[in-house]
């Protein structure tokens, strides 16, 4: 199988000519670490379970572009479950990051030779880039889940990489070593100081901040804190589960309340914006108001609909029958989460631009974290 010329075009187009970070591209065999995955279709009503050594064109494909791979829904990871079954519900819990947002993360965190590198495992393909960057003996790969854990070790000998591995919530207790660099391709409410404990000095700290877009780097400071950017690059990562699967945060009873209540109705000043789509306005928010979830449906007619909810029972249903008007809003529960988006929006209109990327950093030893761009400033 000549994975090599994939290999290769990926790596020309996600890293410079004769960068050492195209050089792990080309010489990492991604379809090795991710022999199975869940490809969504529409035909069949959710996403269906791909089989890599059943079709070797579609696997090479899969695997050498520039895409993130969906390896696990729910519970169930995809080389667990029987080729061409259908998953019709379920988050995704796992998967193999786009090679190009690896590479970016790694970049924020600038590796350099001599690096002892902390990052997170899923399938070991960000793993395997930072061992060919870095050498096997100074990275540590880590994961909450004890099978992606042992499946990517193994796969990860079998190309002739040794890391350090061990399963561990890198959100709860204590990291197992001391680093020059930790990279999380998984986002965090806010930086646990247990990261900042296991810095070495001068160590940088690379993340995402869950419901953001925001790319957070940061080195450490002689206090024991740190201070750096969020970028101006956005990027998501799943957030951090204890369990199998996530806990659900917004009762069923909210949206059913969000979809049929009639709540306090109101003409908004702008036009329906779904808020995930847009990546610093759903920074903002979540930064401003963090715990709300979405959802939207285009009808028919083309008229447009959104949801928001909130795990305290807040919710809004806006509707606009043509997107070159306001939307009318409702809202129910203790608190209006409309409000502060229109604000958010207010504010994008008169500065044209919000101030969520290019922030600056700063973070107390025990972890409390402030973003300030000019006047503006939040604590996660």
């Amino acid at each position: 199988m000549d994975w090599q010329t994939h290999a290769s075009r990926l790596a020309n187009r996600i890293a410079r000519p004769g960068s050492s970070w195209g050089a792990a591209v080309a010489n990492t065999p991604r379809h090795l670490l991710v022999p199975r995955w869940y490809e969504r279709n529409e035909a069949a009503g959710g996403r269906v379970v791909r089989d890599g050594a059943a079709d070797p064109d579609a696997w090479l494909a899969a695997a050498y572009s520039d895409t993130t791979l969906v390896t696990r829904v729910g519970a169930l990871h995809a080389d667990k479950v029987e080729p061409g079954t259908v998953v019709t519900s379920g988050m995704s819990t796992s998967s193999s990051t786009e090679p190009g947002l690896v590479v970016g993360m790694y970049r924020h965190a600038e590796l350099a030779d001599g690096c002892r590198t902390l990052v997170t495992t899923g399938t070991g393909y960000g793993t395997a880039l930072a061992c060919h960057r870095l050498g096997s003996d100074l990275v540590t790969s880590v994961d909450v889940d004890p099978y992606l854990v042992e499946a990517a070790t193994d796969r990860l000998a079998s190309i002739g990489l040794r890391p350090e591995t061990a399963v561990c919530d890198l959100t709860q207790g204590s990291l197992p070593g001391e680093y020059d660099r930790i990279v999380s391709t998984v986002s965090v409410p806010n930086v646990p100081p247990t990261w900042l404990q296991a810095l070495r000095p001068g160590g940088r700290l690379v993340t995402t901040i869950t419901g953001t877009g925001l790319i957070l780097y940061a080195d450490k400071t002689p206090d024991g804190g740190a201070v750096g950017r969020t970028s101006f690059e956005p990027a998501s990562f799943m957030g951090p589960r204890q369990g199998d699967d996530y806990e659900e945060t917004v009762p069923e009873s909210v949206w059913h309340e969000a979809k049929c209540g009639d709540g306090k109705a109101s003409v908004s000043r702008h036009f329906l914006v779904f808020v995930p789509e847009a990546w610093s306005i759903r920074s903002m928010l979540q930064l401003q108001l963090p715990g709300i979830e979405h959802r939207h449906r285009w009808h028919e007619d083309r008229s447009h609909t959104v949801w928001m909810t909130h795990p305290d029972g807040s919710w809004v249903r806006a509707h606009a029958t043509d997107p070159r008007e306001p939307a009318t809003v409702y809202q129910g529960g203790p608190r209006r989460l409309w409000d502060p988006l229109e604000d958010i929006l207010d504010r994008l209109n008169w500065m044209g631009e919000l101030p969520v990327y290019g922030a600056r950093v700063t973070i107390t030893p025990d972890g409390e974290t402030t973003l300030t761009r000019g006047p503006w400033k939040v604590g996660l």
